[in-house]
């Protein structure tokens, strides 16, 4: 049954490799390729937002396994997307440097 008090945000939403009809929701100059569940959990955890994460495929790409976090309405603000990509461009360039 939906929760119409949670947000759902979908790591579809990140990647650059997805066209924007597939999926994407960010601009390609925010977008990270191939993001990954561990990655949106630190963004979001970063945040300081409290969330689920669950698999499941994203219902344009039903055949691909993707997965989301759900966030309560109370805690998101307009720019959480945006704010979480960010965050994620951030932990994925300091785990590169980190394995150079």
């Amino acid at each position: 049954m939906k929760d119409y008090n949670r947000i759902i945000i979908w790591l579809d939403y990140f990647n650059s490799a997805l066209t924007r009809k597939e999926g994407r929701r960010l601009p390609l100059n925010k977008s990270i390729k191939n993001p990954t569940a561990e990655l949106l959990s630190k963004a979001a955890k970063r945040l300081n937002l409290t969330f689920e994460y669950k698999d499941a495929p994203y219902p344009k790409r039903n055949l691909v396994e993707s997965g989301y976090i759900s966030i309560k309405k109370k805690k998101i603000k307009s720019k959480t997307v945006s704010e979480l990509a960010s965050a994620m461009s951030l932990i994925k360039n300091k785990d590169k440097n980190r394995n150079s």
